[in-house]
């Protein structure tokens, strides 16, 4: 059996802060930008080959990754509590780097756009959040507000709370939002009965309800988009 060699002994391009080095960071797999948080393997592996490992068993999905918790990293063979930190650290860098992208520009032109503003303040897509975006006349955003959350099936929005919160802020306009734990976006039967409610009272006190974005494993679902803001 031929024995495995160390990260050290590999060709250039191999190595994964050589080839960053090298070649740029946009050059990396996965694995290897992992393997350079965890900076060392465990015995007959390499760094590489435990990050290849840990991604291997989420699926190579990093929003399920990102989902995991210190204790669940430390459960996979080769990452103790100090790396498990380590990648919990980066992962929430990157989310506080997009929700830093996401202020800027201030207007919220589309639905993408409130997606964009939504999505780092779900802190959990193991649990229903219900999200609301506040708007001015000219559709700049004044301030992104989690109402509730909930468990895995559902969250309760409460329209007092919604509206007494746009009339604090002066809005005229909202975009709502919540996440679907089972990643899959598609709007219930409840989504569109809360939906249809919410228009319903901004109508009475002259606060538009835009649209209405489900989110889930990267993907949304806005009613806006879709004609289904008519009510």
């Amino acid at each position: 059996m031929t024995e495995k060699k160390s990260i050290k002994e590999w060709a250039p391009d191999d190595q994964p802060r050589e080839k960053m080095m090298a070649k740029g960071k946009a050059a990396l797999s996965n694995a290897e930008l992992m393997a350079i948080l965890l900076r060392t393997g465990k015995e007959g592996q390499s760094a590489v080959d435990v990050a290849r490992s840990l991604l291997d068993d989420v699926g190579n999905d990093l929003i399920a990754l990102s989902n995991l918790t210190i204790d669940d990293l430390m459960q996979h063979k080769g990452i103790g509590e100090a790396k498990a930190i380590t990648i919990m650290a980066a992962l929430e860098l990157g989310k506080r780097r997009r929700a830093a992208e996401a202020a800027v520009p201030a207007e919220v032109k589309d639905s993408k756009d409130a997606y964009e503003r939504f999505l780092p303040h779900i802190d959990d897509m193991r649990q229903e959040h219900f999200l609301v975006l506040f708007l001015d006349q000219s559709s700049h955003a004044l301030d992104v507000k989690c109402i509730s959350n909930g468990g895995t099936t559902h969250v309760i929005a409460d329209p007092k709370i919604i509206f007494k919160n746009a009339l604090k802020l002066n809005a005229t306009c909202i975009i709502v939002g919540h996440n679907h734990p089972s990643g899959n976006p598609r709007p219930s039967a409840d989504d569109r009965k809360l939906t249809q409610k919410l228009v319903a009272a901004g109508k009475l006190l002259d606060i538009t309800v835009k649209d209405h974005i489900i989110i889930g494993n990267e993907r949304y679902y806005s009613f806006l988009d879709h004609g289904e803001m008519t009510f």
